[in-house]
């Protein structure tokens, strides 16, 4: 599949409405833990190398991989959830945010 390089994202526990659209208008990938997961049951501490694997269409709400290496190299994999509510949002994700998807759309 595609693989995205250097995306850009935010894992929370939650989202207010206008800040996960805001994320997704500049192009920034929401994803939500699980319900009773989080950075502190993960056992994350900041050394961590995270790797994200969203589903290759980019659907809604879709499941995406959270791939964690340890500094000791070890790896843990957990499931999170896309919070690409809608298909105009994977558009305007896609696009890189609503600005480049507008400015793509008014020079055609």
């Amino acid at each position: 599949g595609t693989q995205l390089l250097g995306i850009k994202a935010v894992v929370a526990k939650s989202f207010e409405r206008i800040h996960r659209s805001n994320l997704v208008g500049m192009g920034v990938l929401p994803l939500q833990f699980k319900p009773g997961q989080s950075w502190e049951s993960l056992g994350l501490t900041g050394d961590e190398l995270i790797d994200i694997v969203p589903d290759a269409e980019l659907a809604p709400q879709s499941d995406a991989r959270l791939v964690i290496t340890r500094a000791d190299g070890s790896q843990q994999e957990t499931t999170l959830t896309l919070r690409i509510d809608t298909p105009i949002e994977v558009d305007y994700f896609r696009a890189g945010g609503i600005l480049p998807y507008v400015l793509g759309h008014l020079l055609g």
